[in-house]
């Protein structure tokens, strides 16, 4: 697996006890550092890049460790929607950015992810923390027809 160097807000690096600040880094950033979404429902999160990374692959990635980080999925260096499972990816060029959407969120999609670029050597990474908001979970109703005809509200369960 690859190193990445995490670029917290304001381009700081912490290594060795000292916060290593590189001026004008933008190179990559997540919109918002902490995002919520409903249990069973979506959620998106925007990652900004600066100039000149547009052709990279951009990925999305669950792990609060970039050692144990598990890349659910990453464009293909253009700006095609890639879906895989409940997770999409997609590049937009134009405004320099990548759309990450989360859908059918359950309680265990509650974790740190990694906004990245993939490019030789090190990968650039940020974190975002993800967390379901129970006060807005999803409602459905489950209809029971044998033995007999009952309607049921259940939580986030049908």
């Amino acid at each position: 697996m690859q190193e990445v160097v995490a670029l917290p807000s304001g381009g700081r690096v912490w290594c060795d006890k000292h916060w290593f600040v590189f001026p004008g880094s933008s190179a990559l950033t997540a919109v918002s550092s902490a995002v919520s979404g409903p249990l069973r429902g979506s959620l998106t999160v925007q990652c900004r890049y600066g100039h000149g990374w547009e052709t990279y692959y951009k990925w999305w990635c669950q792990g609060a460790e970039w050692s144990d980080c598990h890349i659910l999925v990453q464009t293909d260096g253009s700006e095609r929607e890639v879906k895989r499972d409940r997770v999409s990816i997609k590049d937009n060029w134009k405004s320099r950015t990548f759309t990450v959407t989360m859908e059918d969120l359950r309680w265990n999609s509650a974790d740190t992810y990694w906004c990245g670029i993939a490019r030789a050597g090190t990968d650039l990474g940020v974190t975002v923390k993800v967390t379901i908001d129970p006060g807005k979970s999803v409602w459905c109703v489950c209809v029971c027809v044998s033995p007999c005809v009952s309607i049921q509200f259940l939580q986030a369960c049908c």
